[in-house]
Parts: C-alpha cells; sequence; structure tokens
C-alpha cells in the first residue's frame, strides 16, 4: 500500500483474472484511475489569463504567497480524470437500487427541466418579493399539497434534510410544552429501539431525555408497553409509520390517544411516506408533526451532500408554533412573513435556517406532484407495495424473513439462511456488488439480526426485479455450498478496489494529501 493507502501495484486488484497482466492497471473500459493531485504537475494549468496592466497590487505583505498546494492539470486531464471517476459511480441511473429505508427511486427528466426554467433556476434569495411572486406561488402551492396529503394544518417549507425537520418539529413541540407552562416538566420522550437513528439524537439534542421502547415480536410497537410508559413528565413520542421494518403500526391510531390523553404529542418520522401517500393522511392516524423527504416521496435528488429539503407538516395543536419564514396570499399577491412578530395570531418558534429553503427542490417535487395528480400518487404508494411484496413472497422460501405476512414498500429479511455457511450478511452484501448489483440496507433496523432491508419502490419494472430476485436466489443457493465460500468471503473482485478496511477508514481517515 503507498502512503495514500492505495494499493501500489494496480495489477493486485487484477490477480486471478485471465489473460495478459495490465502495464498501466487498466482493463478494458475500466480505467485506472489516480488522484487528481498525483496527476498535478508545476507548470500545468486550464486556463491562461493575462498579466493586468496598470493595475497595482493593493495585496500589501500577502500579495507573494506559496503554492496553495492545489494540482496543476491541464483541461483535457480535467475532463478525463472527473470522466472516469463517474464511470465508477453507481446510481439510480445504472440500476435497481434496493436500498431499503430511502427511497432510491428514479428522478424524472421533467422535474429538472422545470427547476431550470429561467425565472426559477436563476432566482436569488434576497430579491424583493415583488419580483420573485411566482416563485412564492410555487412555494404556497407545494405547501397545500402537503397538507392536503397528510390533512395537516400547517407546514414548514424552511427544513434542510428530514433530520433537520425532525429537529423542526420537536423543536414546535417544545414551543407548545412551553407555551402550556409545562416546558420544564414535560422532558421524557419515547423512542421505539428500531427507529432511525436521527430520532434519539434529535430528541437529545434539544434537551429531551430518550426513554426507548422495546420491539414486540411482530416487529411492531404494542400500545400496552406505550401506556406502561405515560406520565406527567411525558413530552410526546417519535415514531415511524409504516416502521423501519417494513410494517404499518395497525395499533397507530390507540398509540396516539394514549400519547394525547397523557398530555403529550405525537411526531411521526416521515422517511416512509412513499409507502402511504395519497391512500393514508397521518392526521388521520393522531399525527401531530411528521416532517416529508421530499427526495424520499416526491422524486427529488437524493444525497451526494446537495441540497435537500425536509418541509414538516403541523397538526392544529402545533400549527401556530411553525417557524419563520412563510407565505401567506393576500388576495393575487403573495407575502412573505420573516419575522415571528408579523401575524398576531402565530407564535412561531423563531427562524430555523437562512432564507426560504430549497426552492430547486419545491419546484422539482410540485413538478412530480402536478404530473402524477392525485390518482398517480395512489398508484405510487400501491406499486411501491407491490414491489416490496412480490419481492418477499419471491425470496422467503430461500432468504430468511423475521415477520410473517405482507410488508409495506420495503422487504426485511435476516440472515439466519446463512447459518453454519461461514457467510455473514456484508459478505452476501458485497457479492451483490460483483453482480452490478448496489447493495441494500445491511445490519438496519437493529432489532433484527444481520439485517437485509430491500426497497425497490414504484419505478422498478416487474423485468427489473424479476432480474434481482434471480440473482439473490442464485447467491442464496450459492451460499449455502462450501466450495463457494472464497467467492463470498474475498468479494467484490470485480470493482476498481477489493475490499477495504471500512471500519479504520471511518475512525482514521486521510483527509490531506501529501506529496510522496
Amino acid at each position: 500500500m503507498n502512503h495514500q493507502g492505495r494499493p501500489t501495484a494496480p495489477g493486485a486488484q487484477n490477480a486471478g483474472i485471465a489473460g495478459l497482466p495490465s502495464v498501466n492497471g487498466h482493463r478494458g473500459l475500466m480505467q485506472e484511475e489516480p488522484l487528481l493531485f498525483e496527476l498535478g504537475r508545476p507548470g500545468r494549468c486550464g486556463v491562461d489569463l493575462p498579466e493586468p496592466k496598470g493595475m497595482p497590487s493593493r495585496l500589501g505583505a500577502v500579495s507573494v504567497r506559496p503554492s496553495v498546494g492545489l494540482p496543476g492539470v491541464s483541461e483535457p486531464e480535467v475532463v478525463r480524470h472527473y470522466t472516469r471517476l463517474s464511470q465508477k459511480n453507481y446510481a439510480i441511473d445504472s440500476g435497481i437500487y434496493p436500498l431499503g429505508s430511502c427511497t432510491m427511486k428514479h428522478n424524472p427528466r421533467l422535474n429538472e427541466k422545470m427547476a431550470r426554467m429561467p425565472g426559477l433556476g436563476d432566482l436569488h434569495p434576497l430579491q424583493p418579493v415583488s419580483t420573485v411572486q411566482g416563485a412564492l406561488a410555487v412555494i404556497e402551492s407545494l405547501a397545500g399539497w402537503l397538507m392536503t396529503l397528510t390533512g395537516m394544518s400547517a407546514v414548514a417549507m424552511s427544513p434542510a434534510a428530514g433530520a433537520h425537520g425532525e429537529y423542526c418539529g420537536m423543536v414546535a413541540i417544545m414551543a407548545a410544552l412551553r407555551a402550556r407552562g409545562e416546558g420544564d416538566k414535560r422532558r421524557r420522550v419515547l423512542v421505539p429501539e428500531s427507529a432511525h437513528g436521527t430520532n434519539p439524537a434529535t430528541a437529545a439534542a434539544i434537551g429531551f431525555i430518550v426513554d426507548p421502547i422495546p420491539a414486540a415480536a411482530d416487529g411492531k410497537v404494542d400500545v400496552a408497553t406505550v401506556r406502561t410508559k405515560l406520565g406527567d413528565d411525558l413530552a410526546g413520542i417519535m415514531l415511524t409509520n409504516p416502521n423501519t421494518c417494513g410494517l404499518f403500526e395497525r395499533d397507530i391510531r390507540d398509540i396516539a390517544a394514549a400519547v394525547h390523553e397523557s398530555g403529550g404529542y405525537f411526531y411521526c418520522d416521515g422517511a416512509n411516506f412513499n409507502a402511504i401517500v395519497g391512500r393514508v393522511r397521518p392526521a388521520d392516524l393522531g399525527v401531530d408533526a411528521m416532517h416529508i423527504n421530499l427526495h424520499k416521496t416526491f422524486s427529488t435528488p437524493h444525497g451526494g451532500g446537495g441540497p435537500g429539503s425536509g418541509p414538516v407538516v403541523l397538526s392544529e395543536r402545533l400549527a401556530p408554533f411553525a417557524p419563520v419564514p412563510f407565505v401567506t396570499r393576500e388576495g393575487d399577491h403573495f407575502r412573505l412573513v420573516e419575522y415571528a412578530g408579523d401575524v398576531a395570531d402565530q407564535k412561531p418558534f423563531g427562524r430555523l435556517k437562512a432564507f426560504h429553503g430549497q426552492m430547486g427542490m419545491f419546484t422539482r417535487a410540485l413538478s412530480y406532484i402536478l404530473s402524477h395528480g392525485a390518482d398517480g400518487l395512489y398508484q405510487v404508494s400501491s406499486d411501491a407495495v407491490l414491489n416490496a411484496n412480490y419481492i418477499l413472497a419471491s425470496l422467503r422460501d430461500l432468504i430468511t424473513a423475521p415477520f410473517d405476512g405482507f410488508c409495506m414498500h420495503e422487504a426485511l429479511f435476516d440472515d439466519r439462511f446463512l447459518k453454519n455457511t461461514g457467510v455473514t450478511t456484508l459478505d452476501f452484501a458485497k457479492a451483490m456488488i460483483d453482480q452490478g448489483v448496489h447493495p441494500m440496507t445491511m445490519y438496519f433496523p437493529l432489532v433484527v439480526h444481520g439485517a437485509l432491508l430491500v426497497e425497490p419502490t414504484e419505478t422498478e419494472s416487474k423485468a427489473s426485479i424479476d432480474q434481482f430476485i434471480a440473482m439473490m436466489r442464485s447467491l442464496a443457493e450459492a451460499a449455502a455450498s462450501e466450495e463457494n465460500k472464497q467467492a463470498f468471503t474475498g468479494a467484490p473482485f470485480y470493482t476498481p478496489r477489493r475490499r477495504l478496511d471500512e471500519t479504520r477508514a471511518a475512525r482514521q481517515p486521510i483527509l490531506r494529501y501529501t506529496a510522496p
């Protein structure tokens, strides 16, 4: 390994592959690509700017400084480098992405076209309100759809992601408790052990005390267990429905009623709204606050550290505490309420972030909603649940499932089918990479040992799902044979890099390039 922790000899990656050894590390169209810093040479540059004439420097003593350490590369080298890197990516545009708990669905190109339209793609957040009436109309229209689909009374549009939305909803709950004079008294929040990790983290970050609820044998939250944890110190419950085991909480209204009777609020993690959109209104289940991941349910771009959006819908009880800014309509004119004192009957808990939220995501989500309509969104959730149950029914004879019955939009399996094979869940997932498929979510939820959480979404055809099922069945059958053990424990074999020490990489990351 070299000083960057990368194999010194690219040929080592090709061990066991027939043919002449690779001189440069390339394998056909799979190009070996060094770091951009390793490509750089002094004197190379992608631009050629003349020295300005008659412009004396005003930088004083800092005008002369040593190199900032950026690589020197020409334009063709830059283009080739990033093109080759892009060819190593696996994305939803490449193939099925069965990443359960994340809803990696196709992003319609119509959405991208709308988001790039003049007047929407070139907005600036500091423009006068009079010049952005169309943009405010987009925000108001999307907000109306989100409230209609959830049955809620208000929505905060500014949260930047799902976890940010959780924070928004829980701060609104804290503001409501303080308005009741119980902010210091009610500090305990119930969180199922199967919840997304951001739930307890959010509650703790705000200052609540997290009280875990164990999962019942059927993978759901037992209402009787919830009742044993009620009390006058209860602030509320954070619960996902459908839950992270891919199951619908059938006692959801009884749980909500019990929490409300105890004086608490019901926060619902909306990560799995894609399973029920158009079919179930969370307000009818007793929900007081719920974030909506626009990337999961309404097809905006997902992940990559880029712009996200997690609007939060609020019940009538929490609506007065929605944060600023928000849009109001006054006749044919839209007004942006920016300050807490601008509306007499509102008690906003404050401003959650700079400006007004992610406009590009709003445009994409509204485009998706309008192109589908109410009946189309109903079909979205129907097809997502159908696809997941098709996978569950097609695999459960070979790959063990922890719970009986149907699932919602994601099918959950455990590792009992790998018992006594010497193959782990991680090995199985790495072998999937050699089959050209991104692995599903592994080891989550934590309440299921060796979990494999599969979510096909509604955008996959039966043909692509059949291919996935055939691949999974083939791997499951191969794992049962001792002679195939090395094919799993040594996988992946066909990637640019073989299996890495991911734990060490996370604990000891190399964040700065140092020249040899």
